[in-house]
């Protein structure tokens, strides 16, 4: 049975092969590089709400796709004004509500992440070339388990910092410190990893 200081160095291992990864998949000239594989101009955040567009499979409100994607809603309301400029999004009414609009794909939208979800397959496939499938699909598993898991901490954060009094940022386990130090509010964007 391994004992505890095993787990923290496979821990250690593999936050540092996720720092790289993610240093590498966030860099703006690969960004760049990508997209322009794909024939599209589109930041990487306004990817990822695209994406969140997608998985959600239907029109979605503004306030939905801010939690989904831990940010405000005036950032994804900027967004969305921009992708629909760029005909990518469509506002349509709320049958529920209203007041409220609702957020959908449009056909060019889809068909963008497509391509740009292409070029990053290609790009993907190349790196993994030689990795056995089962090497992949144990990968992914582990994965998505982590990146549930991690969601679920952050989500959980904001909900502290959001509940704790102006100028305090409450821990998980309910505790605070000032927000001056360096885990106060404000210290790094609140984006899904």
């Amino acid at each position: 049975m391994p004992d505890a200081t095993d787990n923290r160095t496979a821990t250690s291992e593999l936050e540092a092969v996720l720092a790289s990864l993610a240093y590498l998949l966030t860099r703006s000239q690969e960004h760049e590089r990508q997209t322009a594989r794909a024939g599209i101009t589109a930041a990487r955040s306004d990817v990822y709400l695209l994406r969140a567009l997608a998985e959600a499979e239907e029109a979605s409100r503004v306030g939905d796709l801010a939690a989904r994607l831990m940010v405000k809603p005036s950032h994804v309301t900027r967004q969305i004004d921009r992708l629909q400029g760029q005909q990518l999004v469509e506002r349509t009414p709320d049958t529920l509500d209203r007041r409220a609009r609702q957020v959908a794909l449009t056909a060019e939208g889809r068909a963008m992440l497509n391509r740009l979800k292409q070029a990053n397959i290609t790009g993907l496939t190349n790196a993994l070339d030689g990795i056995p499938e089962p090497d992949v699909a144990a990968t992914v598993s582990v994965l998505r388990h982590l990146v549930d898991r991690y969601v679920r901490q952050v989500r959980i954060t904001m909900l502290s910092e959001d509940a704790a009094p102006p100028g305090r940022t409450a821990d998980v386990a309910g505790g605070a410190e000032d927000a001056g130090g360096a885990e106060g509010a404000g210290s790094g964007p609140r984006q899904c990893v």
